[in-house]
């Protein structure tokens, strides 16, 4: 086994948590769609892909380095928001939360002079720059906004989904 018993342990909590905040992302896009909010939907929907896709990255990253995952019960995600600022806010805590705890596993693999685990948490930590940072930006946007003012951010939302490069494919999951 390339990794400890503690650092895949940790490594499979963090499977739920990225499993949980996919599903966090799911309950906010469902949110705006009801608003009928199809752009601000459309993020959340896009995100909580990306998010599944981060637990798949962790979850293979376990088994490939001999890990014995153990997905743990995912509680259920907030899904009643009473305002597009309360939901963005929402997404924006979470992100938090989920740098703060990756940020523990790569504390956790230094600790064990675990460079593989380092290495793989790496990504994880500069991606967590590039969540916060869209989160807190996209909060901003709807605060400024208010509640009359979300057709302006969709039209943002929109215009800039179309301007913006076709994705890379970015690593492996």
């Amino acid at each position: 086994m390339l990794i400890s018993k503690t650092m895949s342990s940790a490594l499979s909590t963090q499977v739920g948590n990225e499993f949980l905040a996919s599903l966090q992302y799911v309950a906010i896009a469902a949110y705006f769609d009801g608003e009928s909010l199809p752009e601000l939907a459309a993020r959340f929907y896009t995100q909580a892909d990306e998010e599944r896709m981060h637990a798949m990255k962790l979850l293979k990253y376990v088994v490939g380095a001999g890990g014995s995952p153990e997905i743990p019960s995912i509680p259920a995600p907030q899904s009643r928001f009473g305002s597009a600022v309360d939901a963005v806010q929402c997404a924006l805590d979470h992100e938090l939360r989920v740098t703060a705890q990756i940020n523990e596993l790569a504390s956790l693999a230094k600790r064990e002079s675990d460079h593989l685990s380092d290495g793989m948490l790496q990504w994880f930590v500069t991606e967590q720059l590039e969540e916060v940072s869209g989160m807190e930006t996209l909060l901003k946007m709807v605060k400024r906004a208010g509640e009359s003012g979300l057709l302006m951010v969709e039209d943002f939302l929109a215009r800039t989904k179309a301007a913006a490069p076709a994705p890379t494919g970015g690593p492996a999951a």
